[in-house]
């Protein structure tokens, strides 16, 4: 069994980004790093590989030239391969899905696994879109993931109502929510490692597809400031409080 999971290039989940002068979010200096929905389908694919259940981890990445580094680390974790999809400029969700299907359809794998969202958009688009491009059965939000035999697994997805157990035909598309894995630490020798493992190159302008933006962003302002909490030191100023300055009693 191969399995394909996809890994981005995001701003570190513990910066906290701020406008730039011209109003833009300014990513130009910040920390960057995988994913982590990302990160937890890569785990979830290495552990795969690990149990005997799949023979081949192929991790793949959209992106500048820096993206190389996000690919490194999925390989770090335990990833066989990787192939680079080159594209200085910014991809977004609808094209994003329409290259993995091209990618699809170049390793025909057994089972794609991506994470259910990116965290500098939280889209959760590509996914559901690459499973119908093609043509493809989805189970998303999964926390937890079961190979029954070569031809169906069962995913266990978190829903409003409480958990649900799907089974879907392979090949299928998994998008990996934050239960399904937990990552391994990566560690300097397996990063070394993970140089020497091959790496394909494919420029983006090279599939045909038409990488023009279709969403464009309108404004983008800073969360408002909350006032800061009292701590008050008896019942009756809390409703001295509630009466005058709040006005609920």
């Amino acid at each position: 069994m191969k399995v394909l999971v996809a890994v981005k290039r995001v701003v570190d989940y513990n910066v906290k980004v701020r406008l730039n002068e011209a109003g833009e979010p300014d990513t130009a200096s910040v920390k960057m790093s995988i994913n982590p929905f990302d990160e937890i389908a890569t785990e979830c694919a290495v552990q795969l590989k690990e149990k005997g259940i799949a023979s081949e981890v192929v991790a793949v990445t959209i992106g500048a030239q820096k993206s190389l580094d996000t690919l490194r680390v999925a390989m770090a974790m335990g990833a066989d391969r990787g192939i680079h999809v080159v594209s200085e400029a910014l991809i977004q969700p609808l094209q994003v899905a329409k290259i993995l299907q091209k990618i699809v359809e170049k390793e025909n794998p057994d089972l794609v696994i991506v994470g259910k969202q990116a965290i500098d958009n939280d889209a959760n688009q590509v996914g559901q879109m690459l499973a119908t491009y093609c043509n493809i059965p989805q189970a998303s939000f999964a926390s937890k993931l079961e190979i029954t035999d070569s031809s169906e697994a069962l995913v266990t997805r978190e829903v409003d109502g409480g958990v649900q157990t799907v089974a879907v035909k392979l090949p299928a598309v998994v998008t990996a929510d934050l239960r399904l894995a937990e990552p391994r630490y990566v560690t300097l020798p397996n990063m070394m490692k993970a140089k020497k493992k091959p790496v394909e190159t494919i420029d983006v302008s090279s599939l045909g597809i038409d990488t023009a933006h279709r969403l464009k962003p309108v404004s983008y302002s800073m969360p408002k400031k909350e006032k800061n909490g009292q701590i008050l030191g008896s019942v009756a100023e809390l409703i001295n409080k509630l009466q005058t300055e709040a006005k609920v009693l």
